[in-house]
């Protein structure tokens, strides 16, 4: 048996079992609860003097995601862990990563000091939004990539006469590295402004007759998604199948891509739970990879031959 412990925070449970079972382990037993103020408790039932600790726990909304996590890095720090690493599927404001506006603040850089000064001794996440927040740590931070469990369903489908789209520019790198695994071609969709300043959609590439694929790394309202479809089944598209990593899905977004008439299917992972099921959504897991990263980890070997892809 692997001489580890791997806990989870409330927002990863679900997570957290499976990547145990992977393991061939159980989650070691955590008390978490909230006093009637709200305040969050928390007590690690196992003695884990000297361990090697991870910690599963996505910081999406709300913020008591994030203050749980810290506090479970707080609470093994005292209870003399020797190392701990913080395992976050979804890193919650990562899409405030830079100043874009005046006095605003660089949240992402703020999470990664609280994380830091509660204890962790080194972070894991999956498909930061800004690949520069690795930088914003003075710890280790092993940045894994979702692609290869993505990819592997992806290629039990049928891809013939199929292309790849990126829905905006800043995902380019991440759609062109798709279609390069898919030996596919590559097409985007982009926003441009007209004379009178409406923001209209444009396709760059050939789409007429083809099924596409449509890689982004977060849905969250699922609007640009939906615009990104319906333009380019306007553009003559066949099937639409989306692709992304975070299923944030806020409010009505999951009955946005339903109602929508356009999408067939949006090919989700499980760093986040899916708020209800849905025919038009379709989870893959992320725990054999979460798994073997934190084997490699624990033995210090190295990981980066298990996530190579081209961004």
């Amino acid at each position: 048996m692997l001489d580890l412990k791997v806990v989870s925070g409330r927002a990863s449970s679900f997570l957290g079992e499976k990547v145990a079972g992977k393991l061939g382990i159980k989650l070691s037993p955590v008390s978490i609860k909230n006093f009637s103020d709200g305040e969050i408790w928390v007590k690690y039932e196992d003695n884990i003097r000297g361990e090697d600790v991870f910690i599963i726990q996505a910081t999406n909304a709300p913020a008591e995601n994030l203050l749980e996590l810290l506090i479970l890095i707080d609470a093994a720090k005292r209870a003399s862990a020797r190392r701990i690493t913080a395992v976050i599927p979804y890193f919650g404001y990562a899409r405030q990563d830079r100043k874009d506006q005046p006095r605003v603040s660089i949240t992402a850089k703020l999470v990664a000091n609280l994380i830091t000064r509660a204890g962790a001794d080194r972070v894991m996440s999956i498909d930061l939004h800004s690949a520069q927040i690795q930088g914003y740590f003075d710890i280790p931070f092993d940045h894994l990539y979702a692609s290869p469990v993505i990819l592997k369903r992806f290629l039990e489908i049928d891809l013939s006469n199929t292309s790849v789209c990126s829905p905006d520019v800043g995902g380019v790198k991440t759609a062109r590295s798709y279609a390069k695994k898919l030996n596919t071609e590559l097409v985007l969709a982009h926003k441009i402004r007209t004379d009178n300043k409406i923001e209209i959609m444009k396709v760059i590439g050939d789409v007429e007759g083809k099924n596409i694929i449509i890689v982004d790394d977060i849905v969250d309202t699922a609007s640009s998604f939906v615009e990104c479809a319906k333009t380019l089944k306007e553009a003559g598209a066949n099937r639409i199948i989306g692709a992304c990593v975070h299923p944030v899905l806020s409010g009505n977004a999951i009955e946005k891509i339903e109602n929508s008439g356009v999408v067939d299917k949006l090919i989700v992972t499980d760093t986040l739970p899916l708020k209800r099921e849905s025919n038009v959504l379709e989870e893959v897991t992320i725990s054999e990879l979460l798994a073997e990263a934190i084997v490699r980890t624990h033995n210090n070997s190295s990981i980066s031959c298990l996530f190579e892809i081209t961004r």
